[in-house]
């Protein structure tokens, strides 16, 4: 008899990231010994139903494909007895057969709100942690309703179609964070974690108003699926694919329209980007202000329709200021992008 359903599903999503990167996996020109070096893959693990299944299947999927497989928690330290919980994680995830595992504890800041900050310190200690344990990928428990909700928030912040398209399945410096139940729902990792008997942490942050996240899923989409049916999530889902299809269109046009833009010496020309499509212009133009020092996850929408009206419509404006104390000013027919 085969194993359940549930536990099939997620262990066949990440059999086939494993085998992405097993194939991927570029070795070292001269590997010790002749040795190709066996390739590490950790997965973030908080404890909860998502991550835990998806431990539970890299323990299970890894060895038959030779690749080593361990875990990271992160501490947030937002909530007491938070240390003790990740130690419990650790346990968890050597129980399953991970190594190496560790438990890594981040000071969250302020900037962009308490969900940005987490994120942006998570993400910071998985980095570190990739790096110290010479892992190839890290895999992530993102769900495909995590995925409708990433989706919602970006069409709330009217971030353009670049948000809509939510979280890619391969993203990071390298393709080093991989997304392996982008397709599968949040119900079949918590059955995957039931019939196993894979005991989970429900964090307590996930069902507290106080965070936006939070009203969407418990609030937000039951709303909708009321209002509209069942397969909300999934059509959410599909938009996300969809949209990441075109954006990454729309970028690749940008990049290759950037240089024909620019005069001799590589300042914008208004004329010629007045002549190109608003959506492409304006990649161009936020392609610059990053490149002139304004953190991308601070930049929004807003800004960038600010600097397109010194091309639009100009009539004169005084520069623009943008996030990281970028200025955007028109001057002669040139529009130049620079820190102030």
């Amino acid at each position: 008899m085969g194993p359940h359903p549930a536990v099939a599903a997620i262990r066949l999503a990440v059999r086939r990231v494993l085998h992405d990167i097993l194939t991927g996996h570029p070795a070292p020109p001269d590997p010790p010994h002749g040795r190709t070096p066996t390739p590490l893959v950790l997965v973030a693990c908080s404890g909860g139903a998502d991550s835990t299944a998806l431990a539970s299947a890299l323990a299970f999927e890894a060895p038959k494909l030779g690749i080593r497989a361990g875990g990271v928690t992160v501490d947030h330290g937002l909530q007491p007895g938070s240390d003790l919980r990740a130690e419990e994680v650790v346990l968890r995830m050597r129980r399953l057969g991970l190594d190496p595992v560790e438990a890594v504890a981040v000071t969250v800041g302020r900037e962009g709100g308490p969900e940005a900050a987490a994120r942006d310190a998570r993400y910071a200690a998985l980095d570190a942690a990739a790096a110290r344990h010479g892992a190839t990928a890290v895999l992530l428990g993102h769900t495909r309703d995590d995925q409708a909700e990433t989706v919602l928030l970006g069409l709330a912040r009217g971030s353009g179609i670049r948000s809509l398209s939510g979280m890619a399945a391969v993203s990071g410096a390298d393709g080093r964070y991989r997304r392996p139940f982008l397709s599968l729902d949040r119900q079949t990792a918590r059955k995957a974690c039931l019939v196993q008997s894979l005991p989970v942490w429900d964090d307590p942050h996930n069902a507290d108003p106080a965070y936006t996240r939070s009203r969407l899923r418990h609030e937000g989409l039951p709303a909708l699926e009321k209002a509209l049916g069942r397969g909300v999530v999934q059509a959410l889902a599909r938009t996300a694919q969809l949209s990441r299809d075109d954006a990454d269109a729309l970028d690749t046009w940008a990049r290759q329209a950037e240089a024909s833009v620019r005069d001799a010496t590589g300042v914008l020309e208004c004329a010629k980007l007045y002549a190109l499509p608003p959506a492409v212009r304006r990649r161009i133009l936020r392609r610059a202000a990053i490149k002139a020092g304004a953190p991308a996850g601070s930049l929004f929408a807003r800004h960038i329709e600010e600097v397109d009206r010194l091309i639009t419509g100009w009539r004169g404006q005084k520069a623009i200021n943008l996030p990281g104390r970028v200025v955007a000013q028109r001057q002669g027919g040139r529009l130049v992008i620079r820190q102030g």
